[in-house]
């Protein structure tokens, strides 16, 4: 209490994480285990494309048209990530 730099409550924290809890309550019906996590692999690129200020929508139609072309041992290139200059997120 006597440091002005720390929050005195957790909301913020408890706030970013709520999506998250969300989701695991929607995990128990996605049907099966694997649905489960390529429903959690989704919501992971979708959140690394906020955190990056990236169009989850153009990047995700630029990676799956981009996938059949690109070698095997560089899809890492196309992970939200690398495209914060190229698709900015859209205001």
């Amino acid at each position: 209490m006597d440091d002005g730099r720390f929050e005195i409550d957790n909301n913020l924290v408890e706030n970013s994480i709520r999506p998250v809890a969300l989701g695991r309550k929607n995990y128990l019906f996605a049907g099966s285990h694997d649905a489960a996590q390529s429903a959690a692999m989704m919501y992971s690129f979708f959140a690394t494309c906020k955190r990056n200020s990236v169009d989850p929508y153009k990047w995700l139609k630029h990676a799956l048209e981009s996938i059949p072309e690109h070698k095997a041992n560089r899809l890492t290139e196309l992970l939200p990530n690398q495209f914060t200059d190229i698709f900015p997120l859209l205001k």
